[in-house]
Protein backbone atom coordinates (compact mmCIF):
# COMPACT_ATOMS: atom_id res chain seq x y z
CA UNK A 1 0.00 0.00 0.00
CA UNK A 2 1.38 3.40 -0.98
CA UNK A 3 1.56 6.42 1.27
CA UNK A 4 -1.20 8.15 -0.74
CA UNK A 5 -3.47 5.16 -0.29
CA UNK A 6 -2.78 5.21 3.43
CA UNK A 7 -3.75 8.87 3.63
CA UNK A 8 -6.68 9.01 1.21
CA UNK A 9 -8.31 5.59 1.39
CA UNK A 10 -9.75 4.25 4.65
CA UNK A 11 -9.03 0.67 5.52
CA UNK A 12 -11.90 -1.75 5.99
CA UNK A 13 -12.83 -1.89 9.65
CA UNK A 14 -14.83 -4.18 11.88
CA UNK A 15 -18.61 -3.59 11.90
CA UNK A 16 -19.74 -0.76 14.15
CA UNK A 17 -22.35 -1.56 16.82
CA UNK A 18 -25.82 -0.17 16.29
CA UNK A 19 -28.63 0.65 18.70
CA UNK A 20 -32.33 0.01 18.79
CA UNK A 21 -34.23 3.29 18.76
CA UNK A 22 -37.84 4.36 19.29
CA UNK A 23 -40.32 6.74 17.72
CA UNK A 24 -39.28 9.34 20.30
CA UNK A 25 -35.73 9.24 18.90
CA UNK A 26 -37.11 9.96 15.44
CA UNK A 27 -39.13 12.90 16.75
CA UNK A 28 -36.07 14.15 18.65
CA UNK A 29 -33.96 13.98 15.47
CA UNK A 30 -36.50 16.06 13.54
CA UNK A 31 -36.68 18.57 16.40
CA UNK A 32 -32.88 18.88 16.46
CA UNK A 33 -32.87 19.22 12.68
CA UNK A 34 -35.28 22.14 12.97
CA UNK A 35 -33.04 23.78 15.59
CA UNK A 36 -30.03 23.39 13.29
CA UNK A 37 -32.01 24.91 10.43
CA UNK A 38 -32.90 27.93 12.53
CA UNK A 39 -29.21 28.37 13.35
CA UNK A 40 -27.88 27.57 9.84
CA UNK A 41 -30.81 27.88 7.49
CA UNK A 42 -29.44 26.77 4.14
CA UNK A 43 -32.62 27.64 2.24
CA UNK A 44 -30.89 30.02 -0.17
CA UNK A 45 -28.27 27.37 -0.86
CA UNK A 46 -30.95 24.80 -1.72
CA UNK A 47 -32.78 27.25 -3.98
CA UNK A 48 -29.54 28.10 -5.75
CA UNK A 49 -28.99 24.40 -6.52
CA UNK A 50 -32.61 23.32 -7.06
CA UNK A 51 -34.12 25.96 -9.32
CA UNK A 52 -31.48 25.86 -12.09
CA UNK A 53 -32.04 22.09 -12.23
CA UNK A 54 -35.83 22.49 -12.40
CA UNK A 55 -35.43 25.23 -15.01
CA UNK A 56 -33.31 22.92 -17.13
CA UNK A 57 -35.91 20.17 -16.88
CA UNK A 58 -38.73 22.57 -17.77
CA UNK A 59 -36.84 23.84 -20.81
CA UNK A 60 -36.14 20.29 -21.97
CA UNK A 61 -39.82 19.43 -21.70
CA UNK A 62 -40.88 22.48 -23.68
CA UNK A 63 -38.74 21.42 -26.62
CA UNK A 64 -39.26 17.66 -26.43
CA UNK A 65 -42.66 16.09 -25.74
CA UNK A 66 -41.13 12.62 -25.56
CA UNK A 67 -39.56 13.57 -22.22
CA UNK A 68 -42.92 14.31 -20.60
CA UNK A 69 -43.41 10.76 -19.23
CA UNK A 70 -40.09 11.17 -17.41
CA UNK A 71 -41.21 14.20 -15.38
CA UNK A 72 -42.29 12.31 -12.30
CA UNK A 73 -39.51 9.67 -12.39
CA UNK A 74 -36.90 12.43 -12.69
CA UNK A 75 -38.30 14.50 -9.84
CA UNK A 76 -38.88 11.46 -7.62
CA UNK A 77 -35.50 10.03 -8.54
CA UNK A 78 -33.66 13.15 -7.44
CA UNK A 79 -34.48 12.14 -3.85
CA UNK A 80 -32.29 9.04 -4.37
CA UNK A 81 -29.30 11.39 -4.62
CA UNK A 82 -30.40 13.40 -1.56
CA UNK A 83 -28.08 11.70 0.96
CA UNK A 84 -25.05 12.63 -1.13
CA UNK A 85 -26.12 16.27 -1.52
CA UNK A 86 -26.86 16.44 2.22
CA UNK A 87 -23.27 15.62 3.20
CA UNK A 88 -22.57 19.32 3.75
CA UNK A 89 -25.48 19.55 6.17
CA UNK A 90 -24.14 16.52 8.05
CA UNK A 91 -20.82 18.33 8.43
CA UNK A 92 -22.46 21.54 9.68
CA UNK A 93 -24.54 19.55 12.21
CA UNK A 94 -21.46 17.59 13.31
CA UNK A 95 -19.48 20.76 13.92
CA UNK A 96 -22.32 22.40 15.83
CA UNK A 97 -22.71 19.27 17.99
CA UNK A 98 -18.96 19.34 18.77
CA UNK A 99 -19.03 23.07 19.59
CA UNK A 100 -16.79 23.89 16.62
CA UNK A 101 -17.08 26.78 14.21
CA UNK A 102 -19.81 25.93 11.69
CA UNK A 103 -19.85 28.62 9.04
CA UNK A 104 -21.00 27.87 5.50
CA UNK A 105 -17.40 27.63 4.33
CA UNK A 106 -17.38 24.23 6.06
CA UNK A 107 -20.24 22.93 3.89
CA UNK A 108 -17.83 21.47 1.34
CA UNK A 109 -15.32 20.17 3.88
CA UNK A 110 -16.36 16.53 3.34
CA UNK A 111 -15.33 16.86 -0.32
CA UNK A 112 -11.92 18.23 0.58
CA UNK A 113 -10.96 16.00 3.50
CA UNK A 114 -10.48 12.27 3.98
CA UNK A 115 -14.22 11.71 3.58
CA UNK A 116 -14.03 12.49 -0.14
CA UNK A 117 -13.07 8.97 -1.24
CA UNK A 118 -15.77 7.05 0.68
CA UNK A 119 -18.30 9.74 -0.27
CA UNK A 120 -17.37 9.33 -3.94
CA UNK A 121 -17.86 5.57 -3.73
CA UNK A 122 -21.19 5.86 -1.91
CA UNK A 123 -22.40 8.55 -4.30
CA UNK A 124 -21.50 6.35 -7.27
CA UNK A 125 -23.73 3.67 -5.79
CA UNK A 126 -26.65 6.10 -5.50
CA UNK A 127 -26.08 7.30 -9.08
CA UNK A 128 -26.32 3.70 -10.30
CA UNK A 129 -29.49 3.28 -8.23
CA UNK A 130 -30.90 6.45 -9.81
CA UNK A 131 -30.24 5.23 -13.35
CA UNK A 132 -31.68 1.82 -12.50
CA UNK A 133 -34.85 3.58 -11.31
CA UNK A 134 -35.03 5.57 -14.55
CA UNK A 135 -34.66 2.40 -16.61
CA UNK A 136 -37.39 0.63 -14.63
CA UNK A 137 -39.69 3.66 -14.91
CA UNK A 138 -39.07 3.78 -18.66
CA UNK A 139 -39.85 0.09 -19.05
CA UNK A 140 -43.09 0.50 -17.09
CA UNK A 141 -44.09 3.38 -19.36
CA UNK A 142 -43.29 1.38 -22.51
CA UNK A 143 -45.33 -1.58 -21.22
CA UNK A 144 -48.37 0.57 -20.45
CA UNK A 145 -48.71 3.87 -22.31
CA UNK A 146 -45.64 3.56 -24.51
CA UNK A 147 -47.64 2.44 -27.56
CA UNK A 148 -49.68 5.66 -27.40
CA UNK A 149 -48.32 9.06 -28.32
CA UNK A 150 -50.05 11.84 -26.40
CA UNK A 151 -49.47 15.37 -27.66
CA UNK A 152 -48.18 17.62 -24.94
CA UNK A 153 -48.47 17.48 -21.18
CA UNK A 154 -52.28 17.69 -21.21
CA UNK A 155 -52.62 14.66 -23.45
CA UNK A 156 -50.28 12.59 -21.32
CA UNK A 157 -52.03 13.52 -18.06
CA UNK A 158 -55.45 12.78 -19.57
CA UNK A 159 -54.44 9.29 -20.70
CA UNK A 160 -52.62 8.65 -17.44
CA UNK A 161 -55.70 9.26 -15.27
CA UNK A 162 -58.56 8.25 -17.58
CA UNK A 163 -57.39 4.96 -19.09
CA UNK A 164 -56.89 1.50 -17.56
CA UNK A 165 -53.31 1.41 -18.90
CA UNK A 166 -52.66 4.73 -17.24
CA UNK A 167 -53.77 3.43 -13.86
CA UNK A 168 -51.68 0.28 -14.31
CA UNK A 169 -48.71 2.57 -14.94
CA UNK A 170 -49.48 4.54 -11.77
CA UNK A 171 -49.74 1.41 -9.61
CA UNK A 172 -46.64 -0.29 -11.04
CA UNK A 173 -44.64 2.94 -10.94
CA UNK A 174 -45.48 3.58 -7.31
CA UNK A 175 -44.64 0.01 -6.31
CA UNK A 176 -41.30 0.23 -8.09
CA UNK A 177 -40.66 3.63 -6.57
CA UNK A 178 -41.37 2.23 -3.11
CA UNK A 179 -38.81 -0.50 -3.69
CA UNK A 180 -36.13 1.98 -4.74
CA UNK A 181 -36.99 4.26 -1.82
CA UNK A 182 -36.55 1.37 0.64
CA UNK A 183 -33.24 0.41 -0.98
CA UNK A 184 -31.98 4.00 -0.83
CA UNK A 185 -32.96 4.40 2.81
CA UNK A 186 -31.41 1.07 3.74
CA UNK A 187 -27.98 1.74 2.26
CA UNK A 188 -27.72 5.46 3.01
CA UNK A 189 -29.44 6.39 6.27
CA UNK A 190 -26.27 5.64 8.26
CA UNK A 191 -23.53 5.28 5.65
CA UNK A 192 -23.30 8.89 4.44
CA UNK A 193 -23.31 10.63 7.83
CA UNK A 194 -20.98 7.90 9.11
CA UNK A 195 -18.20 8.55 6.58
CA UNK A 196 -18.53 12.30 7.24
CA UNK A 197 -18.23 11.62 10.97
CA UNK A 198 -15.59 8.86 10.73
CA UNK A 199 -13.50 9.27 7.56
CA UNK A 200 -11.44 6.19 8.48
CA UNK A 201 -14.51 3.98 7.97
CA UNK A 202 -14.57 2.45 4.50
CA UNK A 203 -17.73 2.54 2.32
CA UNK A 204 -18.44 -1.19 2.63
CA UNK A 205 -18.39 -1.06 6.42
CA UNK A 206 -20.58 2.06 6.38
CA UNK A 207 -23.17 0.39 4.15
CA UNK A 208 -23.10 -2.80 6.23
CA UNK A 209 -23.69 -0.72 9.36
CA UNK A 210 -26.57 1.09 7.67
CA UNK A 211 -28.20 -2.18 6.58
CA UNK A 212 -27.82 -3.60 10.09
CA UNK A 213 -29.34 -0.47 11.65
CA UNK A 214 -32.37 -0.77 9.36
CA UNK A 215 -32.69 -4.48 10.06
CA UNK A 216 -32.68 -3.83 13.81
CA UNK A 217 -35.16 -0.92 13.58
CA UNK A 218 -37.53 -1.79 10.72
CA UNK A 219 -40.63 -0.15 12.16
CA UNK A 220 -39.02 3.10 13.25
CA UNK A 221 -37.06 3.54 10.03
CA UNK A 222 -40.10 2.66 7.93
CA UNK A 223 -41.91 5.46 9.75
CA UNK A 224 -38.88 7.68 9.13
CA UNK A 225 -39.07 6.96 5.41
CA UNK A 226 -42.79 7.75 5.36
CA UNK A 227 -42.14 11.05 7.13
CA UNK A 228 -39.46 11.91 4.60
CA UNK A 229 -41.83 11.12 1.72
CA UNK A 230 -44.62 13.18 3.27
CA UNK A 231 -42.37 16.16 3.94
CA UNK A 232 -40.97 16.05 0.41
CA UNK A 233 -44.48 16.06 -1.03
CA UNK A 234 -45.45 19.01 1.17
CA UNK A 235 -42.21 20.75 0.29
CA UNK A 236 -42.98 20.46 -3.41
CA UNK A 237 -46.06 22.65 -2.90
CA UNK A 238 -46.21 25.29 -4.16
CA UNK A 239 -43.65 25.41 -6.97
CA UNK A 240 -41.11 23.43 -4.90
CA UNK A 241 -40.48 26.44 -2.65
CA UNK A 242 -41.06 24.40 0.49
CA UNK A 243 -38.09 22.20 -0.37
CA UNK A 244 -35.84 25.11 0.56
CA UNK A 245 -36.85 24.39 4.17
CA UNK A 246 -37.57 20.65 4.02
CA UNK A 247 -34.26 19.54 2.48
CA UNK A 248 -31.93 21.25 5.00
CA UNK A 249 -34.10 20.16 7.93
CA UNK A 250 -34.06 16.55 6.72
CA UNK A 251 -30.30 16.74 6.18
CA UNK A 252 -29.68 17.97 9.70
CA UNK A 253 -32.24 15.55 11.16
CA UNK A 254 -30.65 12.58 9.42
CA UNK A 255 -27.36 13.44 11.11
CA UNK A 256 -29.03 13.40 14.53
CA UNK A 257 -30.82 10.15 13.75
CA UNK A 258 -27.45 8.62 12.86
CA UNK A 259 -26.05 9.64 16.26
CA UNK A 260 -28.82 7.63 17.91
CA UNK A 261 -28.50 4.62 15.59
CA UNK A 262 -24.73 4.07 15.82
CA UNK A 263 -22.36 3.65 18.74
CA UNK A 264 -19.81 6.31 17.84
Amino acid sequence: MTLSQTVDQPAQAAPWPTRRISQSDMSWALSEGWKDFNAKRGDLLVLALLYPLLGFLAAALVFNDTLIPLIFPLIAGISILGPAVASGFYEIARRREAGQESSWRHFFDPLRGRSRWPLAVLTSGLVMLFFAWMVVAGLIYLATLGAEHPVGLGGFVRRLFTTPRGWVMIVLGNLAGLGFAVATLTVSVVSFPMVVDKPAVDPVTAVETSVRAVRENPGVLAAWGLRIAGLLVLGALPAFLGLAVVLPVLGYATWHLYTRLVER
